[in-house]
């Protein structure tokens, strides 16, 4: 497993346990209203508002919030309004970091993500420094606990998966973005318990960094992660898995 999966395995345990809920909501909740402003209210002709709604639902939002989030977004109750905004740099080591945001206020954003980069021994770039070494896949996870892992493994290929790998509480499933509907509704259809199914940036190369630079990535990622506008940090790393299941940031 890559560090960048390890670091997420961890961090989706870790957010299941902790006190984050609220931080998961605030991100579900911009996703809902971007999603049905640039598409519009109804997720039968709006791809992304329909992965919004059953992020929702797998944090088990309360409907009125949704819904009510989800009119703002469409113009049909008065709300703030979002900007999708994506930045790339570079952390210790050279790894290449990929961050994307929602927010009301470019010029606060940018300030926020620039400060972080540099307080981290990182540095901010240019639009498409980094983009190119990234992937977007549709990460969809499964609870691991009763499941069929042969059963698991020829619904998801059949379905249009690309990758099935066992990760012991829970089976990751990999597919491009356009199969992630299907894939989750045929596991579903066979009864399989979905943990949660979104899109990440995936890595195609990795960097290897160890010691003080290990230690310094994860810092810069936990940091950007909970920034208040941060939707989501991709970074393409290596380093020991015990760096990152002993890291406390």
């Amino acid at each position: 497993m890559s560090g960048h999966s390890k670091w997420h395995s961890i961090k989706h345990k870790k957010a299941a346990v902790d006190a984050k809920r609220g931080k998961l909501f605030t991100r579900i909740i911009r996703e809902l209203v971007v999603a049905a402003r640039m598409g519009g209210g109804d997720p039968s002709t709006n791809p992304r508002l329909r992965v919004a709604l059953l992020a929702a639902k797998d944090a088990n939002m309360p409907k009125d919030t949704i819904d009510r989030n989800v009119k703002k977004g469409a113009g049909e109750l008065e709300g703030v309004s979002f900007e999708d905004i994506t930045y790339e740099g570079y952390g210790p080591g050279g790894v290449a970091f990929l961050v994307e945001c929602s927010t009301d206020n470019k010029n606060r954003t940018a300030a926020t993500i620039r400060h972080l980069f540099s307080k981290y021994n990182g540095s901010l770039g240019t639009a498409g420094c980094v983009a190119y070494l990234f992937d977007k896949k549709a990460i969809v996870r499964v609870k691991a606990d009763g499941a069929d892992e042969d059963k698991l493994m020829e619904t998801a290929l059949e379905a249009g998966a690309e990758d099935v790998a066992n990760e012991e509480e829970a089976f990751v499933v990999t597919a491009g973005p356009g199969d992630m509907m299907a894939v989750r509704e045929a596991l579903e259809a066979k009864g399989f318990i979905i943990e949660s199914a979104e899109l990440q940036n995936i890595p195609s190369t990795s960097v290897q960094v160890e010691g003080k630079e290990a230690e310094g990535v994860l810092k810069l990622m936990s940091a950007l992660e909970d920034e208040e506008d941060t939707m989501s940090v991709s970074a393409n790393f290596e380093m020991d898995d015990s760096v990152i299941e002993n890291f406390n940031g």
